[in-house]
């Protein structure tokens, strides 16, 4: 059995879509017990935005809860551009369970994202000078991996060349720009050292197997709430506004960070249902300029989850499609949901779960907010 922790939702989805993908049935568990029926349980500790206290001590925990049910080998999801509590929870996974060090490889080649010279690029360009520099909850400010992440409060930090072995121990951030960089770092696994990073080092880690069938989709609507202020958030909206999708922003007062009373929450969400009456679709967006402080991204993501609550009591929606990795788990806590399968991976990170509890019969599509949505979706 294999356990993953991860600091969101859109993570723990795309690593256990990589699992089921291997052949491996995945649940992603939110809240509580896993079920016991996975060979991945990936856990979603929901930390990126915590202070980094709190981030460990749930990292930590999360750690003993996979040892108390039998995991086997343990691996650390982090965001591929390093956002979040990186160095915090890895310090305290490998206290909790008494390692060396932990191998960090967060590149992502096939998307673009590598690590050369100690520095990070997106696609070739520099991060810090991509549209991850505008970040509202953690702007990529610079290139070098050093400054991405906080410096470790106990163990050494390195960054090493492909070409480089291991030391006795610490936070090693390894440098890749390929496929073969990934399995060279695969290939020095260890059970002293806390295997980390992307997707993509994950698979680099599993033997390759033949997937299970995909489900097929709940009938039903369906419902998009695009959290993100992405550029692939605003083209997709765009595009669908185009093809006659409904759209629906929350007001224009709350860039100003007036409130939504719990009326104007029903009058949008009646609105929507009405919509999905005779549509097959309703987007749902925030809609606002994006804004720079990360409370009032949090807000406003928080609004426009409530509106989707209110939808999905309201209409008869059979499948819903989340980006944003922050908006997606503020949903599925909202909706109850504390448990979720893996059964179908649509494009690499956009991932639908199977809802296993919560009371409504339906699948849940997530991507992160950088992710575009695969073409099949783009059509209406």
């Amino acid at each position: 059995m294999i356990g993953v922790i991860a600091d969101d939702l859109t993570g723990a989805a795309e690593i256990g879509a990589v699992g089921w993908r291997h052949g491996l049935r995945a649940e992603l568990v939110l809240a509580g017990e896993p079920s016991g029926d996975a060979e991945l349980i990936c856990v979603d500790t929901d930390s990126r935005s915590c202070e980094p206290n709190e981030a460990a001590h749930r990292a930590a925990s999360a750690a003993r809860l996979l040892r108390h049910c039998g995991v086997d080998w343990f691996y650390k999801k982090t965001d591929s551009v390093l956002r979040g509590n990186v160095t915090a929870e890895l310090e305290a996974i490998v206290n909790e369970l008494g390692l060396d060090g932990a191998l960090l490889v967060p590149a992502n080649p096939s998307l673009g994202r590598t690590i050369v010279g100690g520095q990070y690029f997106v696609r070739g360009q520099l991060i810090h000078e991509t549209g991850f520099a505008r970040d509202p909850m953690h702007p990529r400010l610079s290139s070098n991996v050093r400054e991405l992440i906080a410096t470790p409060t106990a163990l050494p930090l390195v960054v090493l060349r492909a070409e480089e072995g291991l030391p006795d121990g610490g936070i090693v951030i390894s440098e890749a720009t390929n496929s073969e960089d990934l399995r060279h770092w695969a290939a020095l696994r260890s059970d002293r050292w806390l295997m980390a990073g992307g997707a993509e080092f994950f698979g680099a880690l599993l033997t390759p197997a033949t997937p299970p069938p995909a489900s097929r989709h709940a009938p039903g609507r369906a419902l998009f709430v695009c959290g993100s202020a992405s550029d692939a958030t605003r083209k997709f909206v765009a595009g669908q506004a185009q093809r006659g999708v409904p759209v629906f922003s929350l007001p224009d007062k709350m860039a100003w960070l007036n409130p939504l009373d719990p009326t104007e929450v029903v009058a949008l969400a009646k609105k929507a249902v009405f919509e999905l009456r005779g549509k097959s679709r309703v987007i749902l967006q925030v809609g606002l300029p994006q804004v720079k402080e990360a409370a009032q991204t949090r807000m406003l993501a928080g609004y426009l989850v409530r509106v989707a609550e209110a939808v999905l009591r309201g209409a008869n929606v059979g499948q819903v499609f989340a980006e944003g990795g922050a908006t997606a788990v503020a949903l599925a806590r909202c909706m109850g949901w504390k448990r979720l399968n893996v059964i179908a991976e649509l494009a690499p990170g956009v991932v639908t779960l199977a809802v296993t509890d919560g009371g409504l019969p339906l699948m849940f599509t997530v991507k992160p907010g950088s992710y575009a949505w695969p073409e099949s979706l783009r059509h209406p």
